[in-house]
């Protein structure tokens, strides 16, 4: 039989990959928050957890896509290669900011997405 929390891990595992296949969100939407709350990790191994298993789902998830034929090659590129500096320039600013300040920029972020997304 699982463990508790290797059910619970699971379960947020499975969530994520359906927003991720649904929305292309998953990582800092659902799965940090869902580490964070359910499980209780912090949230600085939340967003490190979180950006590993992300890396893992949306390989699978992006070569559904290609098989699909969804896949614009040259912008994944033109945003993909650029994203790596800033995830380290986030990375880095994340260790260095106070936990409190990265929850409410974080909190500000989701509010922005679901007001752009209702406007729109």
């Amino acid at each position: 039989m699982l463990s508790p929390r290797i059910s619970q891990l699971a379960i947020i595992g499975v969530a994520t990959g359906i927003f991720s296949g649904l929305f292309g969100v998953g990582g800092g939407i659902v799965l940090v928050p869902m580490l964070v709350l359910w499980v209780g990790i912090d949230e600085r191994h939340a967003a490190a957890t979180s950006l590993l298993a992300i890396a893992i789902a949306a390989s699978a998830g992006a070569g559904a896509q290609v098989i699909y034929g969804n896949v614009h090659f040259l912008a994944a590129l033109t945003v993909g290669i650029p994203a790596v500096g800033g995830v380290l320039i986030g990375t880095w600013l994340q260790q260095r900011i106070p936990v409190a300040m990265a929850q409410l920029l974080f909190s500000g972020l989701l509010l922005v997405v679901a007001v752009m997304v209702v406007v729109e």
